[in-house]
């Protein structure tokens, strides 16, 4: 009896496998597809506007009346914000009281902020918290902003911070070089 079920448990399986269906976003019809590319764009359009508006409120700051920069560099790399307008004071002082915040947290391996403003654990961050003894943030304040300047000499922290740093780069659309230059 036991035999004569798992004959027919086996046979009812041949049955189900096939009616299968493959994950929609791994099939060449799905990739071929017209209408695949307008809807990631839609969603990437959502995301991004999503990144803009938990930023805002996250960093204290407005994205329209201020630029962001992520710069690699062989030691490390730099996160720079600065207001649109030079008489922007507002926006000057935000931005610097945000970043002596955000130096503070990650030098303590707190990196909770990036992670509320791109709904998601930016890539290199679990490398960045184990290894946080290792990694420098320095505040530097410029004109119309500042900018925490990230260094390191250990290897797989660099790598760590560059790989956080070409996420924000991705993520927040800012179109700087993903590329590692000099140190300026």
């Amino acid at each position: 009896m036991n035999t004569l079920l798992a004959v027919a448990i086996l046979v009812s399986g041949l049955f189900v496998l096939p009616l299968q269906e493959k994950p929609l976003d791994k099939t060449p019809e799905r990739i071929s597809c017209p209408m695949h590319e307008p809807h990631k764009s839609s969603q990437e359009d959502q995301h991004h506007q999503g990144v803009v508006e938990r930023g805002d409120k996250v960093m204290g700051f407005s994205h329209e009346k201020t630029r962001h920069h992520f710069r690699l560099y062989s030691d490390g790399g730099a996160i720079e914000a600065e207001s649109n307008d030079s008489q922007d004071a507002t926006s000057r002082d935000e931005i610097r009281a945000h970043f002596g915040h955000i130096a503070k947290m990650f030098a303590a391996g707190d990196f909770s902020s990036p992670m509320l403003i791109h709904a998601q654990n930016p890539s290199g961050t679990e490398a960045m918290k184990r290894l946080r003894d290792s990694i420098q943030y320095n505040v530097e304040d410029a004109e119309r902003g500042t900018r925490i300047r990230i260094t390191t000499k250990n290897p797989e922290a660099l790598q760590a911070v560059h790989r956080f740093l070409r996420f924000q780069i991705a993520d927040h659309q800012t179109g700087d070089a993903t590329e590692i230059t000099k140190v300026p």
